[in-house]
C-alpha cells in the first residue's frame, strides 16, 4: 500500500484562482480592491521571505498589498499607533503582524489591539471565542487550510475519529474546534501525552502540529488514515515534518508532504480571509461557498 499524496500546492493555486475571480466584481461594487496590510518588525530572514511571498500572492490575486517594514528596535507605543492607524484606514480590510516579534515587544498586546473584524490571521481572542462558540469570525489560516484539504479528500468528515497532536493557539486548538464543528470525535494530544502512539493508531485523521521532527512514526498510523503534517523542521538533511513521511507512506491512505502540503494553503487562506473581510465590511456579496 502506498498513500495518496495530498497536493496542497495545487489546491492552494486553485483557491487563489477562485479568489481572483471575485476581486473584480468586488472592485466594481465597492470602488476599490480588497487591501491587506502586513507589518514586519526587524530583519528575520524567514519572516522577510514569508512577507514577500504574501505580498506577491496578494498582488497576483488583484488585491492591494500594504507592507510596513519597521526597525527591530521600534518601541511598543509606535507599533501600537501603527495598528490603530491601520484599524482606522478604510482601504485596509486585513491586518497581519508577522510573528515572532522582537523580545522587547508584547506580542499579545499587539494582537489584541487589532480590530477583530480585520484580524485575518484569526489570532484575536474575540475570534478565538467566536470559533469556540460557532459564531462567524476569522479562523487561523493554517488550520483552515488543513480542513479544506481534509474536505477535499473525504467530502464529509462526520463521525470520523481525529487526533490533533499539538495544542498551540495558532494550529492545535483551532484545528480541534474546526474538526468538532465537522462532527468528528476529537482527541487533542501533545508531546507529553501518555502512550501517544496508541492515541494516533485509533484515529482516522491525524493532524500533526507539535514541532518535533518525525515524532510520529509510520507504525503509529492506522491503515488507511489521512495524515496532515503541519510541521516544518529544519534538519541536516533538509526540511522534514512532524511525521516520518517514508514510514507513514506505506500505511496511510493519504498524506501531505513537507514541503508542498499545508504550507501553500496558509497564504491562500489569508487571501480568502481578506476577501471575506472586505465583503463583510463593504456590504458586498462574496460567494464564500467557492472559498
Amino acid at each position: 500500500m502506498s498513500a495518496t499524496i495530498i497536493d496542497g500546492k495545487a489546491y492552494a493555486a486553485g483557491l487563489r484562482a477562485r479568489i481572483a475571480t471575485q476581486v473584480e466584481p468586488f472592485r466594481a461594487a465597492a470602488g476599490r480592491v480588497p487591501g491587506l496590510a502586513v507589518v514586519l518588525v526587524g530583519e528575520d530572514a524567514a519572516s522577510s521571505v514569508y512577507v514577500r511571498s504574501k505580498g506577491r500572492a496578494t498582488r497576483e490575486a488583484g488585491m492591494e498589498s500594504f507592507e510596513h517594514r519597521l526597525p527591530a528596535d521600534i518601541d511598543q507605543a509606535t507599533l501600537m499607533a501603527l495598528v490603530a492607524d491601520l484599524n482606522a484606514d478604510p482601504t485596509v480590510d486585513g491586518i497581519l503582524v508577522q510573528l515572532p516579534l522582537p523580545a522587547h515587544l508584547d506580542s499579545q498586546a499587539v494582537i489584541q489591539a487589532i480590530d477583530p473584524d480585520k484580524d485575518v490571521d484569526g489570532f484575536h481572542p474575540v475570534n478565538a471565542g467566536r470559533l469556540a462558540t460557532g459564531l462567524p469570525g476569522f479562523v487561523p489560516c493554517t488550520p483552515m487550510g488543513c480542513l479544506m484539504l481534509l474536505r477535499d479528500v473525504h467530502g464529509t468528515l462526520s463521525g470520523m475519529d481525529a487526533v490533533v497532536v499539538g495544542r498551540s493557539n495558532i494550529v492545535g486548538k483551532p484545528m480541534a474546534q474546526l474538526l468538532l464543528q465537522e462532527s468528528c470525535t476529537v482527541t487533542v494530544a501533545h508531546s507529553r501525552t501518555r502512550d501517544l502512539a496508541a492515541k494516533v493508531r485509533a484515529a482516522d485523521i491525524v493532524v500533526a502540529a507539535v514541532g518535533i521532527p518525525r515524532l510520529i512514526k509510520g507504525d503509529w498510523i492506522k491503515p488507511g488514515a489521512t495524515v496532515i503534517d503541519v510541521g516544518i523542521n529544519r534538519t541536516e538533511t533538509g526540511l522534514v515534518g512532524d511525521v516520518d513521511f517514508e514510514g507513514a507512506m506505506t500505511v496511510a491512505g493519504a498524506i501531505t508532504p513537507v514541503p508542498g502540503g499545508v504550507g501553500p494553503m496558509t497564504i491562500a487562506v489569508l487571501l480568502r480571509n481578506t476577501l471575506v473581510s472586505a465583503g463583510r465590511r463593504m456590504g458586498v456579496a462574496v460567494d464564500e461557498t467557492l472559498l
